[in-house]
């Protein structure tokens, strides 16, 4: 299983998203940024975060 929390990335996110691998959770933080935080695209950037703050669940 794989975790991510947006705050790691997003100053002053708490949401937190488990799955059982990167690609699934790609898909919710995804999902995530588009409605919570706006953003129309997601930039690949953003993207490169996202896997590199990418955990294994506790």
């Amino acid at each position: 299983m794989k975790q991510f929390t947006c705050g790691d990335v997003v100053a002053g996110c708490s949401r937190t998203f488990v799955a059982a691998d990167s690609d699934a959770l790609l898909t919710q933080v995804t999902g995530h940024a588009r409605s919570d935080h706006g953003l129309a695209d997601v930039p690949a950037e953003l993207v490169g975060q996202v896997l590199l703050a990418i955990r294994e669940a506790a």
